[in-house]
Parts: C-alpha cells; structure tokens; sequence
C-alpha cells in the first residue's frame, strides 16, 4: 500500500499478504490480508513513480515495473526532552552521526552534566560526566565510537547491550566543582562503584 505524494509518486506505507480467499458469493470476495514484515526498512522511505491513477494500491508484480525515485530519510522521533531521553547502543550512533537527527545533535550539544549508562543484561549501572571541556553529545560520540569512552570496567563489555540516559542537566558555564557533586551522588546513589562498573 502506498500513499500518495503529488500526482505521480506514491511512497510505501504498508506491504501486505493475501492469505487467501475467506468467501465468495458471487458478488462480494472476501480475503485474508495481514500485515507483512516485509520490506520493514523501507516503510516511509521508498519513494516510487506512481502510473496507477488514482488507485492507491497494486499488486506486488505491476509494482516491480515503476520506478524507484528515491529512498528518503525516514523521519525520526522527535527530541524527548532532556528528562525522557533513554537510548540504545545502536541508536546513540545514529543520533551523534546522522544529519536526521539534527535537532537532537543540537540539544545534547548545548549542555553538560551527569548521565547514566546501564548494561541491560546484568543492570549495572556506569555513571558518568561531559563538564565544561567537553559537553554531553562530544562525550557520547565517543561511545559510539568505541563503545567504552575510555573506562576500564566498559571496555570489558559488549555495548550493544548498553542504554544512554540523563541524570541531570547543567549549563556550559556551571563551576566544575557543582558538576563533580552531582557525579558523586549518583554514583552513591546507584551504588555504581561498589556494585556497579564505575572504577572509583
């Protein structure tokens, strides 16, 4: 199924699969369609040249024979806001590298402060800081680089199991001192250096 997009584009909303006929009476035909998992990561993105009219859907061999026009960028959440912000390993990559996520890019570079690292195999928690040589999303690219950011205890660990959150927020031009307070204190709280994977 398609949505239209001008006159002569349509862009792919849902792939479907005819399970085949439930009932015929001569007049009415009924089928069994489901939702397909089928082109998954094309939903939203493939961008087609539609010849069909105004008939918004097609079957799977006539739609082979138009033309692929372009594959969009899919568009992404929008921001959370600072205190909702949980991320995956694999979506902190996309969020510090992809233009889509500009507007997120933004936000995490205009600010410092104390953030959460937690494995989600085991529950332990990491809990770090960016301070004012180095804002949240500078620090966060670098785990999505490397996946540990330098520290021992998450270098021995898989990152693909990791999720990105924030503590607390601070302007770029807080004292350090008031940064480092916070950063004990989470990690008091969370108990993240006796049973967690901060090294001290």
């Amino acid at each position: 199924m398609l949505l239209p997009e001008g006159g002569d584009r349509g862009r792919l909303w849902r792939v479907v699969e005819n399970r085949g006929e439930i009932s015929n009476d001569g007049e009415l035909r009924e089928f069994d369609l489901v939702y397909s998992d089928h082109l998954q990561d094309l939903l939203g993105r493939l961008v087609i040249g539609w010849r069909a009219g105004r008939v918004w859907r097609v079957r799977g061999t006539t739609a082979a024979t138009y033309p692929v026009l372009e594959i969009a960028d899919a568009q992404p959440p929008r921001f959370p806001g600072f205190d909702k912000l949980i991320v995956s390993y694999e979506m902190l990559q996309a969020v510090v590298n992809e233009r889509r996520y500009a507007a997120w890019q933004t936000a995490l570079s205009s600010i410092v402060g104390i953030y959460l690292i937690t494995d989600t195999l085991d529950g332990r928690h990491y809990v770090g800081k960016a301070d004012g040589a180095e804002n949240i999303l500078q620090r966060w690219r670098t785990y999505a680089t490397n996946g540990h950011g330098g520290n021992v205890a998450l270098k021995l660990r898989d990152p693909s199991s990791f999720q990105y959150s924030l503590l607390r927020v601070f302007d770029p031009s807080t004292p350090l001192r008031d940064i480092n307070a916070a950063e004990s204190h989470f990690k008091r709280a969370l108990d993240s250096i006796t049973h967690g994977l901060n090294r001290g």
